[in-house]
This record gives structure tokens, C-alpha cells and sequence, in this order.
């Protein structure tokens, strides 16, 4: 019998592949051509991966459809109609406010159909919005698909009930919203209890406003035990909900108390070794985690969404001259932040209060950057950082407006204009923050021995040198220092 088969010869086919690299047939490669695992990713790019990946959801089914599959978080979106109320102000105020609306919906996962507002003296104390509104937002949510109406403003639990009895949909106020976003974007431990005691704080008072059977009464010996542990055979549904919600915030707040002696204890250690603290804080989106990434390469998440980071972020940097000072970020702030999470985040938001300098972050491309400013300002002066110096850092320099810049330049005397994206003007805002850091107090002359390189290394570190001259004694150094290490120096006179 004839083989037609081709002896193989691996030596003989490896020649015949040696001419292969000459050939150019025009085809390039569509992989990177360094290694990927060469690259080393910062927390933040991997922080964003894991935000932007697939989730796959167990055990997830509706009456509906089976979802059982995979989900993408932004696939399955809630369709919104927004409403508001324009009570004062301009009608620019009004649509940047719904603008604003509609960006914290889109961060929240929703998909915004359509929005509205009204012109009124003051919302309807019955349904936010008038009758005539009610019912044409009945129709615009009929006729949308809409299964949501987020209202701009904080809705008594009646007006909730209210406005849901007459849509046939769920409604939620902005503060419900923000909360939301806050609950998806916290990491830290600290940060997931913090967010958690603002909802219950928030929920307590409208435990009425989700449903109507929160009134029935349940004895100690119902079916299934649903009423052990009760008050007693009159103790309603909503008593019970309350009673378990109190319990809860209690704990929560017995665990933050734990973290925030743990914060003040890392704080009294900076101020044991006189190390000055920067905060930067700002309006949400305006750019704060980019710029601390640009100052020290914290490399900390960054993504163009509304409280995109929530986590405090410290990083230890120096200046030109050698000195040691500290760089936060900050959780950003927002027009009409809910009064549950200033409460929830203030042992946070002490990080600001206690800092000795705060670099103030305004979006330069914003259309309202000045009412930025002043919802910023608001909030300063709740949690007592109103009398801070306060360096205003104009950002994204690179896409707004250059009139705008220069208007807010002359509104806000200390200020620079930036941008982290292209690093444009960060030279000048790193001189105006050294510039801006406190400067030790006591003076000294000192002849410090040879074996005594410590207390060089730390008038380096945490005081300034106007002359240093090395001698056949010692060094010779004449400066300013805090008062322990002028101390210190004391014992060596020059």
C-alpha cells in the first residue's frame, strides 16, 4: 500500500521557517509591545477596573426575566424622570441645579428620560409639586416607561407616600440618591459604617413612607416567631422597625468612636513631631484626586463621576528645601449635602478642620463655579474649618473658559489656575502651598557636632536653614525650628 503522507522532520521544518521574520507583508501586531506584567498598576486603576468589571449575580431571578446570567452593573438601569422645584434664584440656577440632578442619577446607575420643574414660592407641603404637576408627571412616566421619579430637594415622608400613591412609581428624594452613590463607591471599612449610619438615620424618620403595613400589630407568638423579642402583643410592625434601627445606629456609633481614636491618635502623632497637614478638599468632581496623584503620585482612583472617592487618602510629601509635610484628600462636597452624612463623615471631615492649610478645588469648566465656592464655604463653617487658610486651586485649567479664569483669579485674590490633566500651572500651585505652610517660630544658631547628623537630618526635615557652613567642630547651622528641636539645639551653641 502507497503513503501519500509527508514525513515530518522537525529540523527540516524549523529551516523552512527561518526566512519568516524577513518577510513584510504589511501586518502589525494589535498587542502593546511591552509586557503587560511589567506594568505595575496604582491602587486607583485597579480600584476603577474593579468598578467598571462585570458582576455576576447568583441566584438573582424575577417575575419578569432570569437574570441568573451575567449583569453589568450599567446595563440594568433605573429609568428616572426628574423633578424640581425653582423656589428662588435665576432660572440658570434652576436648570444647573437639575443638570447637577441628572449627573448624580447617571452615577448612581439610572438613566435619565426626562426632567421638569416648577416655578413656585415654596414646595407644595402636600406633594412637592402642585397638583397640576402631579398630574402631568403622571402622564410624562405613563408615557416614558419611567419606573422612578427622583425629586431635587429632601421630601417629607408624607409628600413620598403622596407623590407614589398618584405616580404608581417609587419615588426618591436627592438625599436618598446621594446616599445610594455613597453606599456604592465606600471601600474602607470605616467609610461602609459611616455611610450606613447616615441611611439609618435618614430611614428612621420615614419608615412610613414604605409602605402602609408597618401599623399591624404582631403578638409574642405569632407564626414563624416573627414577634419574639417584641414589646408585646400591641407593639406594631413600624415600633419593632424603629427599635431595631436605634439598636443598629448605636452600634455603629460605638465602632466609629473605636476608628476616630485610632484617626486622632495618627493626628497626635503628627502634631507630637510638628509635621503641617494640607487638606485638599472641594466640590465633588472637581478634581481633587488628580491633583493630589499630580503633586505626590499618590496614585488614588480617579474617574470623572460625582463622588467618585470617598476614602480619606494621606500621603507624606516635602517641599523644595527638605521639609516634611502631609497631603489628604478629602470627600467632596456637594450643593444641599444631606445633613445625615455631615454628621456620619465629621470625624472625617476633622481631617479639614485640623489641617493648617486647605487647598481648595474649584471645576474652572463648570457653569456655576463661584455657587461651587460658596456650597463648598457652607460647609466649612459647619464643621468649624471656616478660620483655616485657604489656598483656591482653579482646575482643569486645560478646557474651561480663560474668561472665567481670569474672573475667578480676581474674585479669589490667593489663588492659582491648574490643571491636572497636563500638568499646566502645578509648579506654581506647589510654591504657593510651601509658601502657605507654617513656619517655625524660634530662631537658632547651633554648632552641631559631627556625630550628631540627626539633628541636621531633622532641621531638614521640620525647620528652616538660612546658613550652613561645615567647619573642622562641627556644622554650623542658623535657622528656624519648633520649639522642642530649638531646645535641643540649644546645647550646642555656635
Amino acid at each position: 500500500m502507497t503513503n501519500n503522507a509527508h514525513d515530518f522532520s522537525l529540523a527540516d521544518e524549523l529551516e523552512a521557517t527561518e526566512d519568516w521574520d524577513a518577510l513584510d507583508d504589511g501586518f502589525e501586531s494589535g498587542y502593546a509591545d511591552e509586557d503587560p506584567e511589567d506594568t505595575d498598576p496604582t491602587v486607583g486603576a485597579m480600584e476603577l477596573a474593579e468598578r467598571h468589571a462585570l458582576k455576576r449575580v447568583a441566584s438573582l431571578r424575577t417575575e419578569l426575566e432570569d437574570i441568573t446570567e451575567v449583569e453589568y452593573r450599567q446595563l440594568r438601569l433605573e429609568r428616572v424622570v426628574l423633578v424640581g422645584v425653582w423656589a428662588g434664584g435665576t432660572q440658570t440656577d434652576a436648570e444647573n441645579s437639575l443638570a447637577e440632578l441628572a449627573l448624580l442619577a447617571e452615577t448612581a446607575g439610572s438613566e435619565v428620560l426626562e426632567a421638569i420643574y416648577q416655578r413656585r414660592q415654596a414646595p407644595d407641603p402636600a406633594t412637592y409639586i402642585g397638583r397640576g404637576k402631579v398630574e402631568a408627571l403622571k402622564e410624562i412616566v405613563a408615557a416614558t416607561g419611567a419606573d422612578t421619579v427622583i425629586a431635587d430637594g429632601e421630601l417629607a415622608p408624607s409628600q413620598l407616600r403622596n407623590l407614589e400613591d398618584r405616580t404608581g412609581v417609587k419615588v426618591v428624594d436627592r438625599t436618598a440618591l446621594i446616599l445610594d452613590i455613597f453606599a456604592q463607591h465606600a471601600k474602607s471599612r470605616e467609610g461602609q459604617a459611616q455611610v450606613e449610619l447616615a441611611q439609618l438615620s435618614y430611614m428612621k424618620q420615614r419608615l412610613r413612607g414604605w409602605g402602609g403595613n408597618l401599623s399591624r400589630q404582631a403578638g409574642g407568638r405569632v407564626a414563624g416567631g416573627a414577634g419574639i423579642g417584641g414589646r408585646g402583643p400591641g407593639e406594631t410592625k413600624i415600633e419593632t422597625d424603629r427599635r431595631r434601627i436605634n439598636t443598629k445606629i448605636a452600634k455603629l456609633n460605638r465602632e466609629l468612636k473605636a476608628m476616630k481614636g485610632t484617626r486622632d491618635t495618627k493626628r497626635a502623632e503628627r502634631q507630637r513631631h510638628h509635621i503641617p497637614a494640607v487638606a485638599i478638599a472641594g466640590y465633588t468632581n472637581a478634581g481633587k484626586s488628580s491633583l493630589l496623584n499630580r503633586l505626590t503620585g499618590a496614585g488614588v482612583l480617579v474617574e470623572d463621576a460625582l463622588f467618585a472617592t470617598l476614602d480619606p487618602t494621606t500621603r507624606r510629601t516635602t517641599t523644595e528645601d527638605g521639609r516634611v509635610y502631609t497631603m489628604s484628600d478629602t470627600v467632596g462636597f456637594v450643593r444641599h449635602l444631606p445633613h445625615q452624612l455631615v454628621e456620619a463623615f465629621r470625624s472625617t471631615l476633622e481631617e479639614v478642620a485640623d489641617a493648617d492649610l486647605i487647598v481648595h478645588v474649584v471645576d474652572g469648566s463648570h457653569p456655576d463655579p463661584e455657587g461651587q465656592l460658596a456650597a463648598v464655604r457652607e460647609v466649612f463653617a459647619e464643621i468649624g474649618a471656616a478660620e483655616v487658610p485657604e489656598l483656591v486651586v482653579i482646575n482643569k485649567a486645560d478646557i474651561a473658559d480663560p474668561l472665567v479664569i481670569g474672573r475667578l483669579l480676581r474674585a479669589e485674590p490667593h489663588s492659582v489656575a491648574v490643571s491636572a490633566k497636563t500638568g499646566e500651572g502645578i509648579d506654581a500651585a506647589i510654591k504657593a502651598v510651601e509658601t502657605d505652610l507654617p513656619r517655625p517660630g524660634v530662631e537658632f544658631s547651633a554648632l552641631v557636632p559631627y556625630e550628631r547628623g540627626d539633628l541636621v537630618n531633622r532641621i531638614h526635615q521640620h525647620g528652616e536653614i538660612d546658613h550652613l557652613e561645615h567647619t573642622a567642630d562641627g556644622t554650623i547651622v542658623k535657622g528656624r525650628a519648633n520649639a522642642d528641636l530649638a531646645g535641643e539645639l540649644a546645647a550646642y551653641p555656635a
